[in-house]
């Protein structure tokens, strides 16, 4: 999930306007890199490390409140995410075989 979303940088930057953007310039769409470390490095204070000093259930709940905040801001049509794109597509797939 924080491919997608890493996937639109202005959505990041619209929620999380103080976001490191080394941090998010620096993520390749869709590698496999450790993507909900990256995103928290982006807009997590003191990061991953921090984040994780908190357990599983902290993290969770961090990433629940991404989903939340950053998900209503993407920009569905110009996503850079490869893997958002595909499931995007696949739904219009869907959508236009139902009618």
């Amino acid at each position: 999930m924080e491919a997608w979303f890493l996937g639109d940088l202005p959505a990041i930057r619209s929620v999380y306007p103080g976001a490191k953007h080394t941090v998010l310039q620096g993520y390749e769409n869709d590698s496999i890199c450790g993507t909900w470390e990256k995103l928290a490095d982006a807009v997590y204070k003191g990061g991953a490390c921090a984040l994780s000093g908190h357990g599983r259930q902290k993290i969770g709940e961090e990433k629940s409140r991404w989903a939340e905040r950053i998900s209503p801001h993407m920009d569905v049509k110009n996503s850079r995410s490869p893997s958002f794109v595909y499931f995007r597509e696949k739904l219009i797939e869907l959508a236009k075989s139902e009618v």
